[in-house]
C-alpha cells in the first residue's frame, strides 16, 4: 500500500514506473490480455537493450512473445525484422498471425516456393531462405535489426540443424 511508503519511497517508485512507461515494452505488454511472465520481461529488456537474447523454456511457456517483441522493436526503430521458421507450414502460420497484428503492407513471406511482399519491413522465412541470403550476400540484409530463430530445437535435427549453426 503507498499510504505505507515514505514520500521518498513513493517518489522512486514513481520514478521507476516513469522510467517502464518510456520504454518499447510498456506498449507491448497492452497489446496481450495478460502479464508477462518474469522472463519474459528480461528477455524484451535486453533485446531493447541492443542485446543478444536466446530462449530456453518448455514447449507453450511463452517463448513467441520475445520473438514477437523482437518485431514490435524492430517496427519502431524503422528496422527490418527477419522471423525465421524450420518448416513452410510454421511460416505461413506465422506470416498470418503477424499480418492480423501489423497489416499486410508490413509483413512478407519468404519460403522455397512462396513470395509475398519480400521487402517489407518484417519478414517471415524458412531458416533455409535466411542462410542462402547470408551466403550470397543479399541486399534484403541492409537495415536489418532482428532475426528470429524460432523453434531452434531443430539444431538437433540430423538431417536440417546445419541451417541452424
Amino acid at each position: 500500500m503507498t499510504e505505507d511508503l515514505s514520500p521518498a519511497e513513493r517518489y522512486q517508485a514513481f520514478r521507476i514506473r516513469a522510467a517502464e512507461q518510456a520504454t518499447a515494452l510498456a506498449p507491448f505488454r497492452e497489446m496481450y490480455e495478460f502479464d508477462l511472465d518474469p522472463f519474459q520481461i528480461e528477455a524484451c529488456k535486453a533485446l531493447e537493450a541492443g542485446k543478444g537474447v536466446l530462449v530456453a523454456a518448455p514447449t507453450g511457456s511463452g517463448k513467441t512473445i520475445v520473438g514477437e517483441f523482437a518485431v514490435h522493436l524492430a517496427l519502431l526503430q524503422g528496422r527490418k525484422c527477419f522471423y525465421t521458421t524450420p518448416i513452410k507450414a510454421l511460416s505461413n502460420q506465422k506470416y498470418a498471425d503477424l499480418v492480423k497484428r501489423y497489416g499486410a503492407d508490413k509483413v512478407g513471406l519468404l519460403t522455397g516456393d512462396n513470395s509475398v511482399n519480400a521487402d517489407a519491413p518484417v519478414v517471415v522465412m524458412t531458416t533455409e531462405v535466411l542462410r542462402n541470403m547470408l551466403y550470397a550476400g543479399s541486399q534484403a540484409l541492409r537495415g536489418l535489426g532482428h532475426v528470429v530463430m524460432d523453434e531452434v530445437h531443430y539444431l538437433s535435427d540430423r538431417f536440417r540443424g546445419a541451417v541452424w549453426e
